[in-house]
Formats: C-alpha cells, structure tokens, sequence
C-alpha cells in the first residue's frame, strides 16, 4: 500500500520532497502556492526542473497537488466563477510543468441558486479548463461532506458532472471523512460493499484515483467537514480495519490529511493507518 500525508512547500516546491521522506510517506500532496490567495508568482523552469527532478531521485511513488482553498467552481457570481476557472487553468498547467500527475479540486457551493445551476457552472469551467489546458494532468473530483449549498456530496452528484463531460482527463479522489460525513456507512463490511457497488455503478472503480483516508469528528450523516486522528473519531480503528481491508481500496494511493497537535503528528497517523492496514492492532 501507498500512504503519505499533505506536506508544506514553505521555503520552495522542492522542500516539499525532503519533507515527504521525512515523514516516511511513499506519496504526498501539496499545494503548489499559497492556498489562500488569488494571486501567485510565475513557476519558473528553474524551479519546475528542481522539484520534478528531487521527485524522481527520492524514488517516492506519486506527487499530488490540491488545488487553493478560495476557487468554487459552481459559483454563480461571475467574478468568482471567472477567477476560480483562471486558476485551475493556471493550476493544470503547473502540475504538467512539475510532473505532478493529479490535481484535487473541491466541487464549490452554489451558493443557494440550486443544484442544477451549480452543476452548469462547474460544467462550464472544467470545459474552459480543458480546452485551455491542453496536457495529460488529470483532475480528481474529490467527494463532499454535504453542506449545505455544496457540491459533490453524493456519488450521483459527481456522476452527472462525468456524464456531461466524459473526459478522460477527469478522476476521483474519495475522502473518507466527507464519505461519512456525507451519509456513507463504510465501517462494516456490508456497508462498504453498498458503497463501492454504488460508486461502480455511477462512476465505475478505473476513475478512482486517490483516497483522503481521514477520520472524522462528526457522526456518520452530520455533513460537518471535520477531520480527526485515524482511528480516534467516529470511523474509528474497527471502520479502517474493514475500509482498508478492501482489494479495491488497498491499491490506491492515499494521503492523510489529519490534525496535528498534542495528541498526533503526521507520522503517528501515517504508523496508525498502516498497522490497521495490516491489521496487527
């Protein structure tokens, strides 16, 4: 099995990789600027060749990026939407030039205009995206855990945005917490393979691409977007024993993305998620 976790790019994009192996992950996911803001430097080759090159001599078996928090691809305000279709544009184009592979994007919110409007808009902007961004990135849609106004809480949701497209170049990256989060039982065995008979038959098993393996602070169909240690929250040891126990779960590469503080690091969570892995708890 692949496991990682999130890791910083403070200090340059390459600092990224030292971090990784730090950690002990055979993956990891970044951001490849500042997640908080609209605007970025230009990626220069310089700094393009160091990162891809860092990448392939740590021997690490995949690099993520995540796409910044502020885009909402369903966003019916036109400024909003504009610069949200400009960024992940921009983003496509510097996970190609870093050798990054995916990039994860959140669906939005429609900001209470409706469902199907928001799916127009998000339509709208991957359409731009691809036809602006011309490379082999592939973008994974990462499930959500139902807010309200949100999108892509269901496998239904993310379903018709494929429908539409029927791209090659669209995946998913599905996130335990949102999964839970959202109304999925994925603790037992019986509620797995529910789960994963609906995502085949919507979506099919070859789009899945990634996993967030997080535990969650909220109770399965709360909607709170609340990450927890692996194993410590609601899921809890016996659910990831069950979900990683799974031949089509264990083949996919998965990043953590839990808290840090007092209780657990990075690395405490990455040993946690592979001892239950390997069931020796």
């Amino acid at each position: 099995m692949f496991m990682g976790v999130h890791v910083s790019i403070s200090g340059g994009l390459e600092k990224a990789v030292d971090r990784a192996l730090e950690r002990g992950c055979d993956v990891f996911q970044i951001f490849t600027r500042n997640p908080r803001s609209w605007s970025s430097k230009e990626l220069t080759p310089k700094e393009a060749d160091l990162f891809s090159e860092k990448l392939k001599s740590a021997g690490l078996g995949l690099a993520v990026a995540h796409m910044p928090y502020l885009p909402n691809l369903a966003s019916p305000e036109e400024y909003v939407h504009n610069k949200s279709r400009e960024m992940l544009i921009a983003e496509l184009e510097r996970c190609y030039h870093l050798g990054i592979p995916y990039l994860v994007t959140h669906l939005g919110s429609h900001m209470g205009t409706g469902w199907a409007k928001g799916l127009q808009q998000i339509i709208l902007a991957l359409e731009e995206a691809f036809s602006k961004s011309d490379n082999n990135v592939i973008l994974l849609l990462e499930n959500t855990s139902g807010s309200k106004n949100g999108m892509g809480s269901s496998f239904e949701d993310i379903a018709a945005i494929i429908d539409k497209l029927n791209s090659e170049r669209l995946g998913i990256c599905l996130d335990t917490c949102h999964l839970f989060a959202a109304g999925y039982e994925l603790r037992t065995q019986t509620g797995l393979e529910d789960l994963l008979e609906q995502f085949d038959g919507l979506i099919g098993f070859r789009r899945m691409k990634l996993i967030h393996l997080n535990d969650s602070q909220g109770v399965k169909g709360s909607r709170i977007d609340r990450h927890e240690h692996i194993g410590l929250g609601q899921i809890g040891e016996p659910g990831f024993r069950i979900f990683l126990a799974n031949d089509v779960i264990r083949c996919k590469p998965m990043i953590l993305e839990t808290p840090i503080d007092s209780r657990r690091d990075d690395i405490g969570n990455l040993e946690v998620a592979r001892n239950l892995a390997l069931n020796v708890f």
